[in-house]
């Protein structure tokens, strides 16, 4: 039996981190094996230099992480198969895959939740509210979702809005709608998954329109359509999915052109906007008649609620709307709705935003400092960063070596609808528990961006 010989990991941003991954480095390396004993906590503290409490932490991540057990009167063991651990589980601890908002304390959603559900059913009145509901919402919550978005367009009225369960599900009714199949839908050459999804389904076709740093470009746009007839255009306007790109008013005004000349509707996602301290103009604003406006609360409160609302062109697309939904979820869960609707109300759900806003600022200054020097694209209002890799990486090996390491991100080709992507990734910062957390993961990267994707190290 080896007894470990204490070191820090160099690249850990705090001590605790650094003993951690000094001790899964050796292991990795086959220095220490299952069954081997750690040394008494005092005893590394001493080795090191550290406070004795830095130890414990570090023992308590360890644990957490599957790597250590305690025998009581013993010691603490390296686990049995710690390896196939290290290798099959890790990922799902330091995940920047999904690109979920942050949670951070000063949102309370762990209270607000339950308090606000339990003042729900405590309501009789609002009890009567809870049972099914019309397809295209309740006019209660419809009338606060259009108070909610009134700063998106002029003269909003609740007959315009409808209410779907999350923003895929809305996105699959609206195009349902207006396409068919053979039918072409127009949108950035990199877009958000889902919506390729969405086309699978209906049997249209997605063409891509080149991009630069505003977003599509608006002379590509037009080619494409005295080229084809495009019946809709799909776009993410502000902190776009995955190129984090928000298009200026000048830009979304030539598109608007366009699409009026071409009578080309506008599917607008806009997920990230209610995050923005400076959010721009809407293309449902500037273009009302053409556009269909979607707007879930999953990326600016929490996708536990499922709900998202739809500003329609006109209030007769409610209902050719509404008979989707009717079709695929019957309606959004009325018990979400109403928390949401009450939300609104008492400015909760802007109170929330503000907080994960706040959480987002400060994770971007924290991936600049520890990708500095690296190629990337970040708002510092958003929640996810796109990562151009060096020449020697392709997207989906470096995304396959950082799965290795315990890092998930989802590579270029995920989003792309061209044939031979940008070798690029999507690196989500919303996922990790905590700051410390994220600078793991996040140096985890950028060790893995200085090697060579041929170099065995970098994934054993």
């Amino acid at each position: 039996m080896n007894l470990w010989q204490p070191h820090l990991h160099a690249d850990a941003g705090r001590k605790y981190l650094g003993i951690v991954q000094a001790l899964e480095a050796d292991i990795y390396a086959g220095r220490i094996k299952p069954g081997d004993r750690l040394p008494p906590q005092r005893t590394i503290a001493e080795a090191l230099d550290v406070d004795l409490t830095t130890v414990t932490r570090a023992f308590n991540e360890a644990r957490r992480r599957g790597l250590v057990e305690g025998n009581k009167g013993r010691g603490t063991f390296i686990r049995g198969a710690v390896e196939q651990k290290l290798l099959s589980d890790k990922q799902s601890l330091l995940d920047l895959s999904m690109n979920n908002p942050p949670q951070p304390d000063s949102a309370n959603l762990q209270q607000r939740i339950p308090d606000g559900i339990a003042g729900l059913i405590a309501d009789q009145r609002r009890m009567l509210q809870l049972h099914y509901q019309d397809s295209a919402g309740n006019p209660v919550d419809r009338e606060a979702a259009a108070f909610w978005l009134q700063s998106k367009t002029k003269h909003l009225v609740a007959e315009r809005v409808l209410i779907s369960g999350g923003a895929q599900s809305a996105l699959y009714a609206i195009c349902r709608h207006l396409l068919k199949q053979g039918d072409v839908l127009a949108t950035a050459e990199y877009t958000y998954p889902g919506i390729k999804a969405v086309c699978v389904q209906i049997g249209c076709n997605l063409q891509p329109i080149t991009t630069d740093q505003d977003g599509i470009v608006p002379e590509a746009f037009e080619a494409i359509c005295q080229n084809q007839a495009i019946k809709a255009l799909y776009l993410i306007p502000a902190l776009d999915n995955p190129t984090t790109v928000t298009m200026p008013l000048e830009r979304r005004k030539k598109i608007v052109a366009i699409a009026r000349r071409f009578n080309v509707a506008i599917i607008e996602d806009d997920p990230y906007s209610p995050l923005q301290a400076t959010p721009v103009e809407s293309f449902v604003s500037l273009m009302p008649e053409l556009t269909w406006y979607i707007a879930t609360l999953s990326k600016c409160a929490t996708p536990a609620l499922r709900v998202a609302f739809v500003i329609t062109p006109q209030s007769d697309g409610v209902e050719k709307v509404a008979a989707v939904i009717r079709a695929t979820q019957l309606m959004a869960p009325p018990l979400m709705c109403a928390l949401v609707t009450r939300w609104i109300y008492d400015g909760t759900l802007d109170d929330i935003a503000l907080a994960i806003r706040h959480e987002n600022n400060a994770r971007q200054k924290q991936a600049a400092k520890l990708l500095e020097g690296q190629s990337y694209q970040a708002d510092q209002d958003g929640h996810h960063l796109w990562l151009r890799l060096p020449g020697n990486w392709r997207a989906k090996e470096f995304a396959s070596h950082a799965e290795k390491l315990g890092v998930s991100i989802v590579p270029s080709n995920s989003f792309s609808i061209t044939k031979k992507p940008i070798d690029a990734v999507r690196v989500s910062l919303g996922l990790a528990t905590d700051q410390d957390a994220l600078t793991e993961a996040l140096t985890v990267l950028k060790r893995l961006l200085t090697q060579t994707q041929r170099s065995s190290r970098a994934v054993v």
